[in-house]
């Protein structure tokens, strides 16, 4: 029988079409059932000032090993929002080698994923100021729908644009928008169904009509909106703080009807070094959230400095823990890693 491949394994678990094991995304340690395509910035562009990213937003970081945050809000003042430019994605030179890089991904097996930093609220509070947007969506609100509706026109196009370049090469969208705190989101649920629900899903229809799946990670305690995002057409939605959410409760809630990209807590579980806490969570996790038929891809956080991991042992002794649970639930491990136990 040919082996499956990476594409087909990931495919098969978000859609509960029974893979043969748990698929994987850490790079970290060379095994990786997705590889990444996007465009670049285009010929010509040059950040003005130090930090500066193509929507205009400058980013500051501390000594601390992490992404930073946004410092200076190109549209604080948002009257200028009518004369503000966001980046071109139309623009040919994004695409150059594009190609190239997408047939190397695709001769490996892997399934191929585009994506956006930021897709919506995150990107409007970079422009805009985070406190200044939270209380624009009460007191500004045509203002806030015109900030939105350009930053979903330009995603859209995106899509769009990548789709047009590359049909039926693109197999998932995974896009970023932190929409937590530790014990709530950042707006109730109906401000996020009035206002959200109907932008988000605009783009999401637009990664589906491309024949994408959608991906969207989000940190924080995010349980109700999870809800808007399965209603929206999310398939995996990446979640790093499964303690803080509730595994029991989540799994209640969305087993079965929505996939899920996790590992053991981020915040809870990695950085105490914790063995038995990691065994924990990774049988909680396949219990409540894993589906005998799919629905669980294992993934990594990218910096262990920026999570406080200091014990370099700690996240192979994840792997391991899940492999076990893999093979148990689906008959087969996750692959071999060439690194000492």
């Amino acid at each position: 029988m040919q082996q499956m491949t990476s594409r087909e394994i990931v495919s098969r678990a978000i859609h509960f079409r029974n893979p043969p094991r748990l698929p994987v995304t850490i790079g970290c340690f060379g095994v990786d059932d997705t590889g990444w395509i996007g465009g670049k910035a285009p010929a010509g562009w040059k950040p003005s000032v130090a930090g500066e990213d193509e929507w205009g937003c400058v980013w500051d970081k501390t000594d601390t090993e992490t992404m930073g945050q946004v410092k200076g809000h190109p549209l604080s003042d948002i009257s200028k929002l009518s004369s503000f430019h966001p980046p071109d994605y139309c623009a040919p030179s994004r695409y150059v080698d594009m190609e190239a890089r997408l047939d190397k991904v695709e001769a490996q097996g892997k399934y191929v994923v585009s994506s956006i930093f930021m897709v919506l609220f995150e990107r409007m509070h970079s422009l805009h100021g985070f406190e200044d947007t939270l209380v624009g969506l009460y007191d500004d609100r045509p203002a806030m729908e015109d900030l939105a509706d350009m930053i979903v026109e330009t995603h859209v196009t995106l899509v769009r644009e990548i789709s047009r370049r590359f049909p039926g090469r693109i197999n998932g969208w995974f896009m970023s928008d932190d929409w937590g705190t530790q014990t709530a989101a950042f707006v109730s649920f109906d401000m996020w169904m009035d206002f959200f629900f109907p932008r988000y899903k605009r783009i999401f229809d637009a990664m589906h009509e491309a024949g994408c799946d959608v991906w969207v990670h989000s940190c924080g305690k995010i349980n109700e909106i999870i809800e808007g995002y399965i209603r929206a057409g999310v398939n995996v939605v990446n979640l790093q703080q499964p303690r803080a959410l509730g595994i029991r409760e989540i799994g209640e809630r969305y087993s079965g009807r929505i996939a899920f990209h996790s590992l053991a807590d981020i915040q809870a579980t990695l950085p105490t070094g914790d063995r038995q806490r990691v065994t924990e969570d990774a049988k909680m996790l396949m219990t409540h959230w894993a589906r005998s038929h799919g629905g669980f891809i294992l993934c990594d956080y990218g910096s262990d400095v920026a999570i406080g991991v200091k014990d370099s042992g700690i996240k192979r002794f994840m792997y391991d823990e899940f492999s076990r649970q893999s093979q148990a639930l689906y008959g087969e491990a996750l692959p071999s890693l060439a690194l000492p136990a």
